[in-house]
């Protein structure tokens, strides 16, 4: 922290950083800034909506205040008409769909940080992943999330993801339609009888060693609650994008459940993303951002990644602004995230660290060399000496130019902050617009009943009516079956098999997408 200073020198830095973050434009209200201890409330620190699709950075140490910045950002958004999507991997961020219980401490940091604080609440849409019935239940087809996710999902190596490739390859050629994974296990183990063996000749096979793998790792995934996940109704992001009386919708996903398979509810955020990389249309620069995606325990989705894995990351998390989506990413460590992906990120909003391992400081000090240069704090104990609820703040000015750093005091969240009860939240999501889309599970013939149906012995022919009239002599069969030219030809062998290919590419051909998910 810089030495102590006069309470007018004070002010004049803290107005001088502050200067930094003046925009013309429409701005998310952070918190003000902190010099020596001291707060100036009409130093403000302010995001530009305008640069939101820029993504951005939310981390600190459990216990810092982390999650209420969440809840604030989130708030200002939608009050802004911008639509949110917001993880709850703890169950206490619900409180957003009721106003806030005024309190001391609440009017100690409106005074603060000068904000007029008013009790509100906010159009939540309470979501949860599977057959949950607390919360709107989302699902994606396997067909839908593609190889690429579910290899991580399942945590395959190179080899095995390579093989499930083929897997979804041959189904898409097939016209096998993988909704859920009793579909999957139902290709994967006709793939590795004496039938399918000779269907995968001269493209590959399926070894029953790798198939095994697959097939166990298939296991531990429906015992963690996959099997609710995997299936149909799909879900479709444009129900993300949603506004409601002019505010943006907070799409609250639920995962408490999940806390037991962070891998499976990473990698379905990442699916998300890249679904609306691939349905929204481009957008250029605009005002505000369509989408604010925050990506919770985001260190879960980078851990054990493959390399390609991460290039897809890195390469949807840059293209995706052009759509008007920003991204933030949220972990206890800057240092949790590929420094390909941090280099993108122009909002960086750091709560507390501790170092109290060699570990810790060796992150410490990574982070430190992250932020540009400042005469007013000593970096290493200022990020040690955070208080709860403040934050070194960096982002990117309406000119695309860093604006510098500054020790902050976040604003106080308006809405209640504390869980409201799984009853409240159930009665909620009830009342949603979206339960009776998505709330029942629907099971249509796909893979499975395809390949059972192949398997079954085909029916014994009906025997022939016994009062069957008599042939036509050969004469009359030969007149009245003689073909036209054009008959003749659509019949030639060559022309059906001709027919039939192309019949069967254009309508089984699955094109994907960067993350090998199917293009709708």
């Amino acid at each position: 922290m810089a030495e102590n200073t006069a309470p007018e020198a004070q002010n004049s830095a803290a107005q001088q950083i502050a200067a930094g973050y003046a925009t013309e434009g429409a701005a998310l209200e952070l918190g003000c800034v902190v010099i020596d201890g001291t707060v100036d409330p009409t130093a403000r620190v302010r995001i530009p909506f305008a640069t939101l699709n820029r993504h951005g950075l939310v981390a600190g140490a459990t216990g810092t205040g982390k999650t209420k910045t969440l809840q604030g950002l989130a708030e200002q958004l939608s009050n802004a008409g911008v639509p949110v999507l917001l993880a709850d991997v703890k169950g206490d961020l619900s409180g957003l769909a009721k106003p806030g219980a005024p309190g001391p401490k609440i009017d100690a940091r409106a005074k603060d940080t000068g904000d007029d604080w008013t009790p509100t609440a906010f159009p939540v849409e309470f979501l949860s992943l599977g057959g949950t019935s607390s919360a709107v239940p989302i699902r994606a087809t396997l067909t839908q999330f593609g190889p690429i996710l579910l290899s991580k999902v399942l945590d395959l190596n190179d080899t095995q993801e390579s093989t499930l490739g083929l897997i979804f390859h041959w189904a898409d050629q097939q016209g096998l339609p993988l909704l859920d994974t009793k579909d999957l296990r139902a290709v994967i183990q006709h793939l590795t009888s004496d039938e399918g063996k000779a269907d995968l000749k001269g493209i590959g096979g399926v070894s029953s060693a790798t198939a095994g793998v697959i097939l166990r790792a298939l296991v531990n995934l429906e015992a963690a609650g996959g099997e609710d996940f995997f299936g149909e109704p799909e879900f479709e992001p444009a129900d993300l994008l949603r506004v409601v009386d002019g505010k943006g919708v907070v799409s609250l996903l639920e995962l408490a459940d999940q806390a037991s398979n962070p891998r499976l509810f990473s990698t379905f955020l990442m699916w998300l993303l890249a679904e609306l990389y691939e349905e929204l249309p481009e957008a250029g620069d605009l005002d505000k951002p369509k989408l604010v995606f925050f990506f919770d325990e985001a260190h879960l989705l980078f851990t054990d990644a493959s390399k390609a894995f991460l290039e897809r990351i890195e390469q949807t998390v840059k293209l995706i602004r052009s759509k008007g989506v920003g991204v933030f990413f949220c972990t206890q460590l800057p240092t949790d995230v590929p420094n390909a992906v941090l280099s993108q990120l122009g909002a960086r909003i750091q709560h507390a660290l501790r170092a109290f391992t060699p570990e810790d400081q060796t992150a410490l000090k990574k982070t430190v060399k992250t932020y540009p240069n400042t005469k007013n704090y000593d970096m290493e104990e200022a990020l040690t000496s955070l208080g709860t609820g403040e934050a070194i703040v960096t982002v990117l000015s309406e000119t695309g130019a860093p604006t510098p750093v500054a020790w902050s005091r976040m604003r106080a969240p308006r809405s209640l902050m504390a869980a409201i009860g799984e009853e409240a939240v159930t009665a909620e999501a009830k009342g949603s617009t979206l339960f009776p889309k998505y709330g029942t599970t629907v099971d249509r013939e796909s893979a499975y009943e395809k390949l059972l149906a192949k398997s079954a012995p085909a029916p014994e022919p009906a025997p022939a009516p016994a009062d069957a009239p008599s042939p036509p002599p050969r004469e009359q069969r030969r007149e009245r079956e003689a073909p036209s030219v054009v008959a003749e030809v659509l019949g030639s062998p060559m022309v059906k098999s001709f027919l039939r290919s192309a019949g069967t590419a254009l309508g089984r051909e699955i094109t994907r997408g960067l993350f090998g998910t199917r293009r709708r």
